[in-house]
């Protein structure tokens, strides 16, 4: 039976019609074979263009719709839901003659596209088969990958409304890096005092399994069902006999670097990260310990009371089933040892945002004082440079985004502690967007009267005892000199390097920042491509605490928004795999970007439905062309081709 076919041609202000001629368009398609209705909006997507796609449905007695708008990511859901009032919603389809004409070609150019696109769109309409959603189960359990603020958030607020949490962190205690600042931009609030309240409640909380000092090393599945495979690595220590006396970390005769402190500080092989770690306990460090393997020291066990310490624990696999997973992995310094042009590690007083950011520390390596770190003496002149490795085509591009507000909070603290010092930032410009941040600048610059010199550093040297910065005032166009006592390079943030890893077991892209890839920067910045899969803090992209909180509770939504429902309705635009006809080769499975292709234990390959997004790339590379999309089948694509040519 022929449909009776409506087109709606949308001028989206003037982002298409500006450009389209949307009336040739609708009157184009009027005479067109199987279009009964054609006509244009100003604002197809809007209450009233909605209601008279209704009212024409009904008037026209049409039984199929094309919408010629924008991007069907953006609006084919909402056009869908209107029709679905009337008949199967996957009679409407959407030809998208913003982005593939209005915005790439002249008027006549584009005009002509779009009629040819809606053409194609009309046969492709024709094929289309009535679909049912499917429906998936829903393990109502959420998997946090990473212990920082924005897992922290995340979890708390997910097991706050009921439902149960297991968090992840690889290190031995979570907290992330805000466990390392000393007091937080614009405030000026001690770190850890608004940070460990939210740790305690975390390891307190009913509804969440805190796995520190463990690593996700497997995920399978789909959303509403993950298969996770967790390893949980040995401390050695008994958490729950371990009383914190501190005796076996004394006996310890073994010192290394404290990678807390930014190895500016010893610890032994027998630790606590720091004094407000969660879990509070002790954690051996395999690598550095004289007792394990072979066992030649021993002599923390010697004075453990409590019989806390075991050499003999091992690794252990733990496995879990959960609906949904929110990757807040963190970030990292850029690699220190790439910034050879700023001198660092060539010079002790040359030192990261991080490293001086312990040393303001009550807890960290100087106890809070700040000294010069190759005389131990205070310094006198401090420079600060911005955008180290970040805004830089040789390494980083993008903005670090946080790195104008520490800097200036670095700036601040130093002249609390030191108020007859003096203070230099170098920097390309303030990027100061946050709430009350432009004013935190201007205190900085107006009332602690620190000197900022927009321009880039040019060489930096020793010279003597001190270190000589050299720069260019781009203001007044001088060269600027400076003999430092110490310089503090604001380092660029990329993602931690365990993300890629976490990226590969998810099947989900990262930028060459290493940050996970959402699935649209502007409607879906928390979510991935794959559904069940979201996003929070620096994992994502560098970004404050404040935005990071802001978005572990958007991701914390969504993870819920599934939670609410017994079964998740999916779109049913999938991959149909004809087994009989399926030689075994195994291409499908080895593309699909999703992993939704698998092969059955008689060779063949079958789709989980549950896990395909439907972009189609199995049924173009299948040899022996016996995968076909619902809805995207082979005769439907060969008349849009034919009409387009």
């Amino acid at each position: 039976m022929a449909r009776r076919i409506g087109v709606f041609v949308c001028h989206c202000g003037v982002n298409i019609a500006g450009v389209v001629d949307v009336e040739r368009v609708a009157e184009e398609l009027r005479k067109y074979p199987g279009v009964a209705f054609a006509t244009t909006y100003q604002y197809m997507c809007s209450d009233p263009g909605q209601n008279l796609i209704r009212q024409k449905i009904e008037e026209e007695n049409l039984d199929a719709v094309i919408i010629a708008a924008c991007s069907p990511a953006m609006h084919e859901e909402t056009f869908r839901s209107v029709c679905k009032e009337f008949f199967n919603p996957y009679r409407c389809e959407m030809a998208n003659i913003r982005e593939q004409c209005s915005w790439v070609h002249d008027k006549k150019e584009a005009t002509e596209k779009a009629i040819k696109l809606v053409k194609a769109t009309v046969e492709k309409l024709r094929g289309n088969e009535d679909l049912m959603p499917i429906f998936v189960p829903i393990e109502k359990k959420c998997l946090v990958i990473g212990g920082g603020i924005a897992g922290i958030q995340a979890a708390l607020d997910i097991a706050d409304a009921g439902y149960k949490v297991i968090l992840v962190e690889k290190e031995a205690s979570i907290g992330g890096r805000m466990a390392q600042l000393s007091e937080t931009f614009p405030t000026l609030d001690c770190s850890q005092c608004i940070l460990t309240p939210k740790m305690v409640a975390v390891a307190r909380h009913p509804n969440i399994k805190l796995m520190a000092y463990s690593e996700v090393i497997d995920i399978s599945g789909y959303v509403g069902n993950f298969d996770v495979k967790i390893l949980k690595k040995p401390r050695y220590v008994d958490e729950d006999a371990c009383t914190v006396c501190g005796d076996c970390e004394k006996a310890c005769p073994v010192i290394i670097p404290n990678e807390f402190d930014m190895e500016k500080k010893p610890r032994k092989a027998i630790y606590i990260p720091f004094p407000q770690a969660v879990p509070s306990t002790y954690t051996i460090d395999r690598e550095a310990c004289l007792g394990l393997a072979p066992l030649t020291c021993a002599q923390c066990k010697d004075v453990c009371e409590a019989n806390a310490i075991n050499y003999d624990m091992q690794p252990k696999i733990v496995e879990e089933r959960v609906g949904a997973i929110i990757v807040a992995t963190g970030y990292d310094l850029y690699d220190k040892n790439k910034l050879v042009e700023y001198g660092y590690g060539e010079d002790d007083d040359i030192i990261t945002s991080l490293e001086f950011e312990r040393m303001l520390s009550a807890s960290g390596p100087t106890g809070g004082e700040i000294i010069k770190p190759s005389t131990g003496k205070v310094p006198k002149k401090v420079v600060f440079i911005q955008c180290a490795g970040s805004r830089d085509k040789q390494h980083m591009p993008y903005c670090s985004s946080i790195c104008c507000m520490y800097t200036a909070k670095h700036a601040l603290l130093y002249k609390h502690h030191v108020p007859d010092g003096e203070a230099y930032i170098f920097y390309i410009d303030i990027r100061a967007t946050g709430k009350n941040y432009e004013e935190f600048i201007a205190r900085v610059m107006e009332e602690e009267r620190i000197n900022y010199i927009r321009g880039k550093v040019a060489k930096i040297y020793r010279e003597g005892d001190k270190i000589v910065v050299w720069g260019v005032d781009t203001l007044t166009g001088k060269k600027v000199e400076i003999k430092a006592d110490l310089v503090v390079l604001a380092m660029a943030i990329v993602g931690r390097k365990e993300t890629k890893e976490i990226a590969k077991l998810l099947k989900v892209a990262v930028d060459d920042g290493n940050f996970l890839k959402e699935s649209h920067p502007k409607l879906k910045p928390v979510e991935a491509l794959s559904r069940g899969i979201y996003f929070a803090g620096c994992a994502q992209s560098p970004k404050d605490i404040p935005a990071a909180v802001a978005q572990a509770s958007a991701a914390a939504s969504k993870v819920l928004a599934i939670f609410s429902k017994d079964k998740l309705e999916k779109d049913p635009l999938v991959a149909v795999v004809d087994e009989d006809r399926c030689s075994g080769c195994g291409v499908c499975v080895s593309i699909c970007p999703y992993g939704a292709m698998q092969r059955q234990p008689n060779g063949k390959a079958k789709c989980i439905e549950a896990l395909c997004e439907g972009c189609g790339t199995c049924a173009a590379a299948c040899p022996s062309n016996n995968i076909e999309m619902r809805n995207y089948k082979d005769e439907q694509i060969e008349k849009m081709i034919e009409v387009i040519v």
